[in-house]
């Protein structure tokens, strides 16, 4: 099966899964967000074939890679915050990559794909919680309106040519081998400086997080039930059922690194930037019928990606 981004911090994740279950896999990663070092591993025990490229290179998807049997699309632009500034580039990455593998599916004979969204993000700012599934989308951000669009592309390829596609809206995912997000920015902020950590926002903004691993096993559950599943598109939202403030998970930093007294300065308002969305907390019930549950708590999880942080980027002295 093909995973793209599979060097990224989700997909390198997901790579040893499907290696662990024995699956035969193929990587296709620019590498402009990931890291070789991610599955290296899995390249030298040849287990996994490397291709480096980018998935807008409509050349190489159509033209250069084999037939396989399955995709894992999880390449895309990830930064939500800097796609204000620079809509074109979510744009690029999530809809034209998009649009090249739906391509290179129909011409190929491709039946199964698992496509990784953004629950947030697609949704926007709504007034009642959890978010369900069956939410008009509405998204407040360049980043959230690539990742929709791309989702109805999907639905009228998947109806159109008999593909079996399902999506996966995460939540804030977080964990071992991620570079970016509060988490990251938190970690190195009070490493820089112990005394102070600047905060967007009022501190309030209060979002659903789920632990890589536990985002890794709801996505291969949709993937192993593509077969038995009803509709040609269908979506789940991958979350926790509980949902945290900045203010909450800067204190949690703070504890991993055995700060106290850190004085915290708030930019103000009651988003951490334009297009942020302020609150956010995905009902899971649908896919708890495919038998997901998570299995990692938030604190637990800030613990595993601290001590990783720690060994990756330690203090200097």
């Amino acid at each position: 099966m093909l995973v793209t981004g599979g060097a990224g911090f989700i997909g390198s994740h997901l790579v040893d899964y499907l290696i662990a279950k024995n699956h035969e896999v193929i990587v296709v990663d620019s590498l402009i967000d990931g890291y070789l070092e991610n599955i290296q591993g899995h390249i030298d025990t040849k287990k996994c074939v490397f291709v480096q490229g980018d998935i807008r290179d409509k050349d190489l998807i159509l033209n250069q890679l084999p037939v396989v049997d399955m995709i894992y699309h999880l390449a895309a632009d990830p930064d939500v915050r800097a796609s204000v500034p620079n809509p074109m580039t979510s744009y690029d990455h999530n809809m034209n990559g998009t649009m090249n593998l739906l391509e290179y599916m129909r011409l190929k004979g491709v039946k199964k794909m698992v496509f990784t969204s953004s629950g947030g993000t697609v949704y926007g700012d709504v007034d009642t919680f959890p978010m369900t599934e069956e939410l008009v989308l509405k998204p407040i951000s360049p980043y959230g309106a690539s990742k929709a669009a791309a989702e109805m592309y999907l639905s009228a390829y998947a109806n159109a040519y008999n593909i079996k596609i399902g999506v996966a809206r995460y939540a804030n995912i977080f964990g071992e081998r991620s570079r970016h997000g509060v988490g990251f920015d938190f970690y190195h902020h009070l490493t820089d400086n112990p005394k102070e950590l600047t905060i967007l926002g009022d501190g309030l903004q209060q979002k659903s997080y789920l632990h890589v691993s536990d985002a890794i096993k709801a996505t291969y559950l949709i993937g192993e039930s593509l077969d038995s599943q009803e509709k040609w598109y269908d979506y789940y939202n991958v979350g926790s059922e509980e949902w945290n403030t900045v203010k909450e998970i800067a204190s949690l930093f703070e504890k991993e690194l055995g700060l106290t007294d850190v004085h915290h300065k708030f930019t103000g308002g009651v988003k951490g930037w334009v297009g942020d969305v302020a609150k956010m907390l995905l009902s899971v019930k649908k896919i708890e019928t495919l038998g997901f549950s998570a299995q990692v708590s938030f604190e637990e999880g800030v613990h595993l990606y601290c001590e990783w942080l720690k060994k990756t980027y330690p203090k200097e002295n």
